[in-house]
């Protein structure tokens, strides 16, 4: 589908509901299934100094991971988007998912404090361009205007 259209259907769902579990799941569904290349699509939510498995699509993922640690405790402590093309190279990758095999993370900060993450696995190789990498930034720039976290 196109990712206009993706962006504008992602606004429309999220604008009537404010509640950031009820927004999360849709966003990650929505995301899921209306793009190809995709094998997890979904969230992390910062609690207790660490993160905590979220809404999501896909096969079940680790529940909990450490600050710095993997790609997307990595995009927590660089407090920016971090796009891994093989992740097989990158140090201290987290395999929940064997058959991943590039990850885009996308930080959700909101009013200066990180509330979590975006995380989109691919089971394709340099699957992430920076026309993706601005595309889930926008999403998760919807997601957070239409949150009360």
């Amino acid at each position: 589908m196109d990712k206009n259209t993706l962006l504008s259907q992602l606004e429309a769902l999220l604008s009537a509901e404010t509640d950031p579990v009820a927004n999360m799941a849709n966003t990650a569904a929505l995301l899921y299934h209306g793009l190809t290349g995709l094998n997890w699509a979904g969230f992390y939510l910062l609690k207790e100094g660490g993160l905590v498995l979220g809404p999501f699509q896909g096969k079940p993922a680790c529940v909990r991971i450490c600050l710095g640690r993997g790609v997307c405790g990595t995009a927590v402590q660089l407090r920016k988007t971090v796009c891994v093309p093989d992740v097989h190279l990158f140090p201290g990758h987290i395999a929940c998912d064997s058959a991943s095999q590039s990850e885009l993370v996308i930080p959700l900060i909101k009013n200066g404090v990180i509330l979590g993450v975006l995380d989109m696995d691919s089971p394709h190789k340099n699957y992430f361009s920076q026309e993706d990498r601005a595309f889930f930034e926008k999403a998760a720039e919807i997601l957070l205007k239409n949150c009360c976290f």
